[in-house]
Formats: structure tokens, C-alpha cells, sequence
């Protein structure tokens, strides 16, 4: 069975680990006491300490200093929905905050219990539950991981979920869920959301309610898409209803070469409102392409794979093909999918890369096809006037009807040399890559979330309907126990 992986080693010379946020706040010895009987529970520092961070890239560089972020008082580990419904209502009669976690696998903070109190660690619940082989849905366990989800679904019932995020082999179904993650297939099987077919949940009060699952409903609004990207501010997510696919007969792949960005962008574009949508549609810019997937720095590859009945996937691909000639672009006789499969999830540069000083993170935004050039032009100028920049680039990562998500990498050179801290240089970029981002036309975020570290854009994001956000989240947890301080609460980081 999978489980967690750490994110980096912690550093520093003390020999004991600090706390970068300090929550200010402790659990009752009462509350922690009562939770024991419920399941286990760990007051272990050790433990603490690594629920008290994820892969955000600053908490990082904050554990090398020897820091995690947030330690929480106590980590629970449920194996039943009674257990969580009893580990909720226990906390929320003593008004200590909740916060659900998986794999720990998000990179913007949103599982940092920054009002310390309990940690759920669901990877105890885990485990297919039923499959529904007839009408392709499989009711799962929230703590479980990728590979073991995909690993039964394919071996015992010929199915799959088309679900593969980077993070596939350290991320749950649970967090793909709370976070609404978009996996590199999604072109063809679609985000996390659009695989939901039902949802149970365990409120802030205990209370236990199923949505779904059904194929289709007019019974009102969708109520159990509320929790989908709540990042457990609304509630615990306990099992999860996914469609699935049966598995594909045949996988084709291409690789295509383009003069420029925008050549690449417009004939993505006709492809897809050709209705032809290949699992994998991936356009780098010149610097990714050179650097990954063998350009001379000065074109832009495409990357593409579809998998499926035969004659549709050869209908595909035949309509990419021509789009992409329709725009200038030229097939590429490598296979660079291979590659790109191959190395699509490897994390080792980050970390050795953090190691060694460099500020390094991705930001990804959504936006429509009209915007998507526009959007990359101005996120590239802004970040090239941040102080020791060392290169931003981004590729499109996933297309839809009407738009597409651009996913920029920035690097800036160690702290060293430079007299500000690594903190206020990581805040100043993001402040300037994400304003950006959003003053040319795009959304704050795509398939990472929000967050500790995107929670500050929530206000300006949403607009007038930022109000309706906070009354659903008042309605549903009025004391705020629930993953207090994410998107767009009134804790404020920096």
C-alpha cells in the first residue's frame, strides 16, 4: 500500500524542529484524551511536525532552516466515517479547528493546519469499496492513493479512472477531490470534478450526508459539487463515488514541431473545437521544449497521445494533424511522448534545486482561448523584471472547448545573493506572476488550488461573488473549524 512521501529533509542546527506559523492555540488534554478512543492518535512530535507542512515550495526552504509550518496538537487516524463523524463532532463542541489531510501532496499549503488543532490523516481509510462494472462507477475510500486505486481497478475489473496527476504516486482520491485536480489525461477524461458521480461527507457538525451518486440531476443545484475544491473547508470528504472508463484498446502518439507559441496555441485550438480531444494535448515553449523535449530553442513542441476505441483514437489523431499543418507545424519523427512519459513526474530537480538556494515554483491559470497567448506574454514580462530571475517558461498543459491551462515554471537564484529573505523574494513573485496572470484574463488558479499561498487573491477573483462564498461557508461551519485560514479566511499570509 502506498503511503506519504516526505517532501524534503528537514535542515537546521538546533536539533529541534520550530514552527514557522505558530498556531497560538492548543487542544484541551480533555479533547485529545476522548480522541484516543476513538482511533488512534499520535501527540508525537515527529509526527506533528510532518503533518504540519505539504510540497509548498516555501515550506521547503522553511524545513532545510529546520521549520515545519503549522504543527497541529494531535494527528487522528479514522478507519470508519463514524470514526470522523466522532473526531468532528468531539472537536467542534471544544471549537478546535479540524483539518483533513491525504498524501500532502499539494504545493500551495491548503492541508497546513495554520490554526493548529486536529489533523484527520485519511490514508487509513482506503480501499475500493464496490465497483459498479455495468455502469462504470467505483465507490472509493478517500485515503486512497493512485497507484492502488488504479492498480484494482485494472486488474479486477478491467476499468480505469484516467485520473494522472503529477502527483499520482504521493496524492489520494480525497485530496484530488478537495482540491478539484485536473490529471494530464484530462483532455479526454476530464478534471476530477467532471469524474465525480457522488460524494459522502461529514459536516462540521457531525452530520453525515450522501450526494449522489447518479449520472444526471435537475433535483435542484448540484449540492455535492460545493465540496468539490473546498479544500476540506466545508467538510471531510469519506468516500467517493468515480466514473470510470473501461480500459483502452488502443493508444496512439505524436509529436508535432511549431515556429511559435501562438502557432502551437491556434492549433490546439482547432483541434479541439474539431471535437477531437486526445488524452494528452501539451504545448512547451521554446525554453521547455528545449530543455525537455529536444527543441533547438527557437520552436515549440506538441505533444500527443490518445488512447480508446481504434477508429475514434485514428480519427484523432488524423484531425490534430491536419490542424497542426493547417498552422505550420511539422511532425517531429522522435517519439517524444516516450520521454515525456517517462520523466513526467520526477520531483528530484526541485528538491535539489531548493537544496542549493533557487527559488522554484509553477503556477497554473486557466483562461479562454482568446486570452491564452495574451496571458503568457504578460506573466513572461512581468516575472522577467523580479529580481534574479533565472528563467520562466510554461507549456499548456490541458484544453477545453472554449480554453486552456498555461503552467508557468519561475527560478530565481539563491538568497545569497541577494539582501532580502527568501520569504519576502518568494512573496513579490508570486504577488507579480499571479496579478498578472489575472490582469490579462485568467483565473487564479487551475488544478493546484488556493491554498495558504493563493488565499490573498480570493477576494479579487471572485468578485461580488466572494460575499456568496463566505455565507456557504458560514452556513455550513459557523464556529470555522473546519481547515480555518484557506481560501480567502481572514488569516493572513503573509
Amino acid at each position: 500500500m502506498t503511503t506519504p512521501r516526505r517532501p524534503i529533509e528537514f535542515g537546521g542546527t538546533s536539533g529541534r524542529i520550530g514552527e514557522r506559523l505558530p498556531a497560538g492555540t492548543s487542544a484541551p488534554r480533555a479533547l485529545l484524551d476522548a480522541l484516543n478512543t476513538v482511533c488512534p492518535t499520535s501527540t508525537d512530535e515527529v509526527d506533528r511536525n510532518e503533518h504540519g507542512r505539504d510540497w509548498w515550495p516555501l515550506a521547503m526552504h522553511w524545513a532545510l532552516d529546520g521549520e515545519t509550518v503549522s504543527r497541529p496538537d494531535a494527528v487522528c487516524r479514522p478507519r470508519t466515517t463514524d470514526d470522523v463523524v466522532r473526531i468532528v463532532r468531539a472537536c467542534s463542541a471544544a471549537g478546535v479547528a479540524v483539518t483533513a489531510g491525504g498524501g500532502r501532496s499539494g504545493v500551495c499549503g491548503a492541508a497546513i493546519p495554520v490554526r493548529g488543532g486536529i489533523v484527520i490523516d485519511m490514508t487509513d481509510m482506503s480501499g475500493i469499496v464496490e465497483v459498479d462494472v455495468e455502469s462504470g462507477v467505483a465507490c472509493v475510500l478517500p485515503g486512497t492513493f493512485g497507484p492502488d486505486l488504479e492498480n484494482e481497478l485494472r486488474t479486477h475489473h478491467g476499468l480505469t479512472a484516467g485520473h494522472f496527476p503529477q502527483s499520482f504516486a504521493i496524492s489520494t482520491v480525497g485530496g484530488w477531490v478537495a482540491g478539484n485536480g485536473a490529471g494530464q489525461y484530462s483532455t479526454r477524461y476530464g478534471t476530477i470534478g467532471e469524474m465525480v458521480a457522488g460524494l459522502e461527507v461529514v459536516g462540521a457538525d457531525g452530520s453525515v450526508a450522501t450526494y449522489g451518486p447518479h449520472p444526471a440531476s435537475a433535483t435542484g443545484p448540484e449540492i455535492g459539487q460545493l465540496f468539490v475544491g473546498s479544500e476540506g473547508t466545508l467538510g471531510v470528504i469519506t468516500k467517493v463515488w468515480l466514473r470510470c472508463h473501461p480500459l483502452p484498446a488502443s493508444e496512439m502518439r505524436a509529436t508535432h514541431v511549431f515556429p511559435s507559441f501562438e502557432a502551437g496555441i491556434a492549433a490546439m485550438r482547432d483541434s479541439v473545437r474539431q471535437d477531437a480531444t486526445p488524452a494528452v494535448l501539451r504545448l512547451y515553449d521554446e525554453i521547455e521544449s528545449a530543455r525537455s523535449h529536444g527543441g533547438d530553442g527557437t520552436t515549440c513542441t506538441l505533444l500527443v497521445l490518445d488512447q480508446g476505441h481504434p477508429r475514434i483514437v485514428e480519427a484523432t489523431m488524423d484531425v490534430v494533424a491536419e490542424s497542426a499543418a493547417r498552422h505550420g507545424g511539422t511532425p517531429h519523427a522522435d517519439d517524444r511522448v516516450a520521454h515525456w512519459l517517462e520523466h513526467r513526474n520526477d520531483t528530484e530537480a526541485l528538491q535539489a534545486l531548493t537544496r542549493r538556494g533557487f527559488i522554484v515554483d509553477t503556477m497554473e491559470v486557466a483562461s479562454s482561448w482568446s486570452a491564452l497567448t495574451r496571458v503568457a506574454t504578460a506573466v513572461k514580462s512581468a516575472a522577467s523584471t523580479l529580481s534574479g530571475i533565472r528563467v520562466v517558461s510554461c507549456h499548456q498543459s490541458h484544453s477545453y472547448l472554449d480554453g486552456g491551462c498555461l503552467y508557468f515554471t519561475f527560478v530565481l537564484q539563491p538568497a545569497e545573493a541577494h539582501d532580502s529573505s527568501v520569504e519576502e523574494r518568494y512573496v513579490q513573485a508570486w504577488d507579480t506572476v499571479q496579478r498578472a496572470a489575472m490582469e490579462a484574463g485568467a483565473t487564479v488558479a487551475h488544478h493546484h488550488g488556493i491554498g495558504l499561498n493563493r488565499s490573498r487573491f480570493m477576494r479579487d477573483a471572485l468578485g461580488p461573488a466572494y460575499d456568496t462564498w463566505k455565507a456557504v461557508k458560514h452556513a455550513l461551519d459557523p464556529d470555522g473549524v473546519m481547515n480555518p485560514g484557506k481560501l480567502g479566511d481572514d488569516y493572513r499570509w503573509p
